[in-house]
């Protein structure tokens, strides 16, 4: 028997001499914990040298209560002092503890030490933890008096999760507590108590009926003595305590057994409803319900398109180009029916949600804080961790605010339990803590048909706060299109007295009320990312109470953040001789980050100019103009609902990225980059697009115009045209599946331009062309493409790089240099020698090639020169 046996017995909840009796008798680690669940070893206790006693002392400074806070004070309870020193010592492993203490998290603001367990650890999310579980047969319970058979939750549901340090201890001895059939009276009268594991565990239908069940049975008499007693806790219920009760018309806070149990039912109910809807989901959309006909090759991505977000990822395209054999439309029947759907499944578990959070521990309830409250059970940190981080974490990695807002009756109720869990010192922690997502699953079945079990892998994941910030972002940006253009503000005027009395705080509330007022649909979506960012700043503000501003601002380091130019891409950097691995983990943090920026794109006035209506430096400007003092709500909230998806939506990877900047005071004004995707002849090149949302945004499509066309000389794609024009269905310059009012979006253009027009076999977008994969014609056109990109994609942008991307170019050339010099080498041994074309078709299907290869045409030279610029971004 090996320790590291015994320590997976005790991990799985067994103590260290049930686990070193089992091993004893049971060579194999599963065979002994299959004995050990099935409750054999429960008789056997601990000799005091196998006690663990850093979780008894951990449970029992947990387990407090203000008046016990006083009698410490006076000098009692000593004995728990002196383990203080060891409370956070190794209890907790997997995560890393800091070698200095972090200030502020020692004590808490009622004085009590610890009552966190996690105080003073540092949160990682580089950890992974294998997890073996027990799944049994359910049990059934009738309820008494009645006809009513359910489930019973078993101990592996219970237990189940991925643990820290004693959790299992607590969870296991909780359940064993409650599920015991008698204990003895508190008042040792010699009589035993009854006790009905359906009390407690029973998985009702609905969490109401679970509570008035338990509501009227907790409160039990013992038969002998005819004291009144609590079945959770089995302590004495005292005329004064059952008056407080029955005055607060709730005997569900005696203890924090309650607490602890009704969390972990109600979570496992909720956990379960979640499933069910996901589940439901999944099945109409197998049976077919989104029947749209489309040909692979003519689909417009969706937001919710894995497949196409995985492609662009990876760079890995389909075969074929797009071009379309005439108009085909896309079948939405069903989405009416299935929003509705979703809003009675959201209703339920919000419903769910709110019933659970009346017993989340809370010392601002109203009426003040209850006993369960303060003694917050050691379970109930456990239970919050395991199975709501699993339901906040999907619901908060929703890419859509809008989406989010139409859900706002689920997502309100979510954000009233993150305030809740940020306000409670015991729990304030979890807001930092990453979650542990499931991984990996592989099930055995016993030889008995009647265990199984499961070896689970979970990963750390992002934790609760820094997910609420991606959403944050969102918000703000949507405020921001709320905003619409704005007017050229007037000369600043001197304040009246009135003015001057007005607060900074009351002018802003001020200002924020104003936005598009003319609106129902605008002011919903602006309640909800104000509610958000209401919601953000209150966690904080509680976490820098509770935790201490040490804990807050090392939070804040890791949390997402926009963009800010160039001074911080200069942090990026990659040393001589690194791997690939780690060049390729430097460019994609860099370029997450630099993907969404507000920037200025107005020109400079000119002295003199009469006109105070600003310039923009792209190709819209006349339209952008004429539109700078227009209030068009519909499209103000549609802008608003794009950026919010666009800020941190937009995809980027090693193959290909997308790069978006935006005016700062006018949201329709935008320009994009995007890199060309690995596999195709646009690798690496850097092509630009200007990008203006009119006046009828997003009831009709935004105007495109590409801009990479070397002053109106190359055609770099049938798509393509040299004079700006990008044909393309979504724009309406294509045919095929167009715009659909109310659902297309910008980023479903930008990435059908990265996928589908920026594609490997550039000569098969031709509707004329599309089976010619593979010719001779198609390698001659992509070999033309690859020769105009070098020259005007990459050399022409090192050379003057375009405003406002000058730092994403540099810094894209600049971490990418060793590999893109590679790809170079390699594009000059395909090269075919043929002069470079304005119009790849006539290099294709007429050129003539030089009878002295590649170097003559001066791919090489190009090829050379951006080498050169290589080297002196690497240098610099």
């Amino acid at each position: 028997m090996s320790e590291s046996e015994v320590n997976q017995l005790v991990e799985m909840g067994a103590t260290p001499a049930q686990a070193r009796a089992a091993l004893k008798q049971y060579k194999d680690v599963m065979q002994a914990a299959e004995q050990f669940f099935e409750g054999k070893f429960s008789h056997i206790t601990d000799d005091d040298d196998d006690v663990d006693m850093k979780s008894i002392a951990s449970e029992r400074r947990n387990r407090r209560t203000p008046d016990e806070d006083e009698d410490m004070e006076n000098g009692s309870g000593s004995e728990v002092d002196e383990d203080e020193d060891e409370d956070d010592d190794g209890e907790y492993p997997g995560y890393d503890s800091d070698d200095e203490e972090m200030p502020g998290v020692s004590t808490n603001k009622s004085g009590n030490v610890n009552v966190d367990p996690y105080s003073g650890i540092f949160f990682s999310k580089d950890r992974k933890e294998e997890v073996i579980e027990i799944e049994e047969i359910p049990e059934t319970y009738t309820v008494p008096g009645t006809d009513e058979t359910v489930n019973l939750l078993t101990q592996g549901q219970w237990m189940k999760g991925c643990p820290e340090g004693g959790e299992q201890n607590h969870l296991f001895g909780l359940f064993s507590q409650l599920t015991s059939p008698t204990f003895p009276c508190p008042h040792k009268c010699g009589g035993t108590v009854p006790r009905n594991k359906g009390d407690f565990f029973a998985l009702h239908p609905e969490f109401s009926r679970y509570i008035e069940l338990l509501s009227s049975n907790v409160v039990t008499t013992c038969h002998r003595c005819h004291s009144k007693l609590c079945l959770a806790c089995g302590e004495p219920i005292t005329p004064s305590q059952e008056k407080h009760a029955t005055t607060r018309d709730d005997p569900l806070f005696h203890c924090s057994n309650l607490q602890g149990t009704i969390l972990g039912v109600g979570l496992t109910m909720l956990e379960q409803m979640y499933s069910n809807h996901i589940q439901e989901n999944l099945d109409l959309s197998d049976s077919g319900v989104r029947t749209t006909k489309r040909r692979k090759t003519d689909m417009i991505p969706d937001l919710d398109d894995e497949d196409v977000m995985f492609r662009n990822s990876t760079g890995k395209k389909q075969k074929g180009g797009i071009g379309y054999a005439g108009d085909m439309a896309e079948d939405h029947s069903g989405q009416i029916k299935a929003q509705a759907a979703q809003k009675v499944k959201d209703e339920k578990i919000s419903k769910l949600l709110s019933q659970i959070r009346t017993y989340l521990p809370n010392l601002n309830r109203q009426g003040g804080g209850r006993t369960s409250d303060y003694l917050v059970h050691p379970t109930a940190l456990a239970h919050l961790r395991r199975r709501f981080n699993h339901i906040c974490s999907n619901l908060l990695r929703n890419d859509s605010l809008a989406d989010m807002s139409e859900r706002s009756i689920l997502y309100f109720e979510l954000l009233e339990w993150l305030e809740t869990i940020s306000n409670h010192e015991a729990l304030a922690s979890m807001m930092a803590m990453p979650i542990m997502v499931l991984a990996s699953v592989k099930s055995v079945v016993a030889k008995n048909n009647q265990v199984r079990e499961r070896t689970i892998v979970y990963e750390g994941s992002s934790g609760p706060r820094e997910l609420l910030e991606g959403i944050a972002i969102q918000a703000q940006a949507a405020i921001k299109g709320l905003e619409g253009t704005k007017v050229a503000e007037a000369p600043t005027e001197e304040l009246t007295e009135e003015q001057k009395r007005m607060t900074a705080e009351n002018r802003e509330n001020v200002e924020d009320l104003t936005p598009m007022l003319t609106s129902d649909e605008n002011l919903k979506l602006l309640s909800f990312c104000k509610r958000i960012l209401a919601t953000t700043k209150a966690i904080d503000r509680s976490l820098r109470e509770i935790k201490g501003d040490a804990f807050v601002e090392r939070l804040h380091g890791s949390l997402p953040k926009m963009y800010s130019g160039g001074d911080e891409s200069a942090q990026f950097r990659v040393a001589a001789g690194a791997s690939e691995e780690s060049v390729q983990k430097s460019y994609m943090e860099w370029a997450t980050r630099a993907r969404f920026e507000y920037c200025d794109l107005t020109v400079p006035e000119l002295s003199g100019d009469s006109d105070t209506t600003p310039h923009y430096k792209f190709v819209y400007d006349n339209e952008a103009r004429m539109l700078a003092s227009s209030d068009i709500p519909k499209r103000s909230l549609a802008i608003a609902k794009e950026l919010a998806i666009l800020t941190t939506n937009l995809p980027v990877s090693w193959g290909s990225s997308i790069f978006l900047r935006v005016d700062e005071t006018r949201v329709d004004v935008i320009k994009a980059l995007i890199t060309g995707p690995e596999g195709t002849p646009y690798h690496n090149g850097c092509f630009l697009f200007d990008i203006f949302l009119g006046p009828s945004y997003n009831q009709s499509p935004p105007s495109v115009k590409y801009i990479t066309t070397n002053g109106g000389k190359y055609r770099f794609n049938p798509n393509l045209y040299a004079d700006g024009k990008v044909c393309l269905s979504l724009l309406g310059t294509w045919s095929g599946p167009g715009w659909v009012s109310g659902k297309s979006t910008l980023l479903q253009v930008l990435i059908s331009i990265q996928s589908m027009i920026l594609c490997d076999e550039p000569y098969l977008n031709e509707p004329a062309w599309a089976n010619s994969s593979g010719t001779p014609q198609s390698h001659a056109y992509s070999a033309n493409v690859r020769r105009m990109v070098v020259k005007t994609a990459m050399l022409g942008n090192l050379r003057t790089p375009p405003e406002p991307f000058e730092d994403v170019i540099r810094t894209h050339f600049r971490l990418k240099a060793t590999s893109i010099s590679k790809q170079l080498d390699e594009w000059l041994k395909l090269d075919d020698g043929k002069l470079t074309a304005g119009d790849g078709a006539a290099v294709a299907n007429n050129g003539s090639t030089r009878s002295d290869g590649g170097s003559s045409n001066g791919f090489a030279k190009d090829i050379e020169e951006v080498k050169k610029h290589l080297k002196q971004l690497q240098e610099n």
